[in-house]
């Protein structure tokens, strides 16, 4: 069976987890082909990225005539498809985020991405994330291709649901992936309970690199690390606030940020303002061999989110039985249980995060480890990417064949239709 992914950009560094899931899918015996609209030029820093970006087929990548062409080609040899599409395009940029013009981008990516599909006889297509990619997938079904579903992981698509028209993409699915129960719970919110069915949980998974066994390393250093895009909903400046008071009270610790993005700047001068520069150190992007390596290094992980799906390096941290502080939001509560595997805290308390780091930082390594352990065994029960990528794959099949008996009903009554 040849399906295909479709993501916004592929691959990108905060994303591991789609390759996870795609390479996972492999070893089920699935064929995969990678289709990402942008991110041929982007700058990688994982060799195993790299490798991903090869085999990967950019939308964009050969301009805007290309586009036109299919566009025009399809308008020409399947015009009512075409004129359903066109409809459907207008529909979901009305009162959308982005202006209708984009809409129309949309359908002439479709277009495209409609006769590679055909060329490549790909039976389904899912798509990463319920924004852009997720409508194109949808413009592409519409256009004649084949059944498709998505992936909604958060918090983006539960802050502007209503203006990416997510609800409509799930009536119109074969079936939606959430993450989390409670990104299920978001899900169920939009649409009628009929489709509620059609609405799974299929856990983001970590691979060997963090499952194969090895001796426990508890860490006798005060490092705490914390891993992610340097942006508001990662709660970084609220650490380093807390980092602050820590500093100013005589306590003793190190502070790892590892990660880049769009405040990077402004928490580089916080940093400068209150004198941190000997406590806080930021990294940059790091490959998944040194987000490890980080990972081992450190007491904890901390990671003080605002908003979040559920942050695949909290699933990394504790296949490497590392405890974790975070707070009690979206899906975290599911896979942390406060106290056994680590702290949880509320969300922007940063009096409750200072307690949290101080009684990591007063915790015995007996106990730290005893923490990581536990946190290993369930994350084992619960986030092993070869059994979530089993549970895919079984949806996938489970679709393609219902799809395939569907087309030969329909083949059967034209048949008797024509015979009569």
């Amino acid at each position: 069976m040849r399906i295909a992914y479709l993501v916004n950009q592929y691959p990108k560094t905060s994303h591991t987890f789609i390759r996870r899931e795609i390479v996972a899918l492999e070893r089920t015996g699935l064929d995969v082909m990678r289709l990402s609209l942008r991110g041929w030029d982007s700058e990688l820093v994982d060799p195993l990225d790299k490798l991903e970006r090869d085999q990967t087929r950019y939308v964009l990548r050969d301009g805007p005539l290309l586009l036109l062409l299919a566009l025009l080609r399809h308008a020409m040899f399947r015009p009512l498809l075409f004129v359903h599409a066109l409809a459907l395009a207008f529909r979901m940029g009305w009162r959308a985020e982005r202006p209708l013009p984009v809409h129309l981008v949309y359908l002439a990516e479709a277009c495209q991405i409609w006769f590679w599909l055909k060329k490549g006889q790909v039976g389904h297509l899912h798509a990463h994330f319920g924004t852009n990619s997720a409508e194109v997938a949808m413009l592409v079904n519409v256009l004649g291709g084949p059944p498709w579903s998505f992936t909604v992981h958060g918090p983006e698509e539960f802050d502007k649901p209503h203006f990416i028209g997510l609800a409509e993409k799930i009536r119109r699915s074969a079936f939606v992936v959430a993450i989390s129960s409670y990104g299920r719970s978001q899900l169920y919110r939009l649409v009628d309970h009929t489709q509620w069915p059609k609405i799974k949980v299929v856990h983001c998974g970590v691979d060997h690199t963090y499952l194969d066994d090895f001796p426990s390393q508890p860490v006798p250093v005060r490092r705490l690390v914390c891993i992610g895009r340097l942006c508001e909903q990662k709660g970084q400046l609220l650490l380093l606030e807390a980092a602050r008071i820590l500093s100013a009270k005589g306590v003793t610790f190190e502070l790892v940020l590892a990660g880049d993005g769009e405040m990077r700047s402004e928490i580089e001068a916080f940093i400068e303002i209150h004198k941190l520069r000997s406590v806080v150190r930021v990294t940059g992007w790091i490959s998944n061999h040194e987000v490890r390596n980080e990972l081992l290094a450190s007491r904890a992980l901390v990671l003080p989110s605002f908003a979040e799906g559920l942050p695949v390096v909290i699933m990394e941290a504790m296949a490497l039985r590392r405890p974790v502080i975070s707070t009690y939001i979206a899906g975290i509560p599911e896979l942390v249980r406060s106290v056994e595997h680590g702290w949880l805290v509320p969300a922007g308390d940063v009096e409750a995060l200072v307690e949290a780091i101080e009684s990591c930082l007063a915790t015995p390594n007996e106990k730290l480890d005893q923490m990581g352990q536990s946190a290993r065994l369930h994350l084992l029960l619960r986030h092993n990417a070869d059994t979530e990528a089993k549970k895919l794959s079984g949806l996938f099949q489970t679709h393609l064949t219902r799809s395939n008996a569907q087309t030969s009903l329909e083949c059967s009554s034209k048949n008797i239709q024509e015979d009569a």
